[in-house]
């Protein structure tokens, strides 16, 4: 019917090239996206491994005196700066990718 012919073609067809400029911006909402998901685990992660490391039994340990000192905000340290950078890093690389595997589609056919 043309209503699922029109909405395959919207949400399913992954022939369509969506662009340079959209493949960029996806890229970064995935880098930010990975930057609030990892950023807790960065610092804890950090403070085990800084000056401070004997401050601490365990990881848990660590996790509940970040908490405890510096509340939820304080897993979000330094999110700003690594933000800037891991954004842009993983729209470069989406959008180097795309256009890599265009360019090996078009020098070998693979249909």
């Amino acid at each position: 019917s043309v209503l699922s012919s029109g909405i395959n073609a919207e949400y399913g067809d992954n022939t369509r090239d969506i662009g340079m400029l959209r493949t960029f911006f996806c890229g970064g909402v995935a880098g930010a996206a990975s930057v609030f998901g990892n950023t807790p685990l960065d610092v804890v992660k950090t403070r085990m491994q800084g000056l401070d490391r004997h401050l601490y039994k365990n990881t848990f340990h660590c996790a509940q005196m970040v908490l405890k000192h510096d509340g939820l905000k304080g897993f979000y340290k330094g999110t700003v700066p690594r933000l800037g950078r891991v954004v842009f890093d993983v729209a470069f690389v989406f959008t180097i990718y795309e256009q890599t595997m265009k360019v090996l589609d078009y020098v070998w056919k693979t249909d």
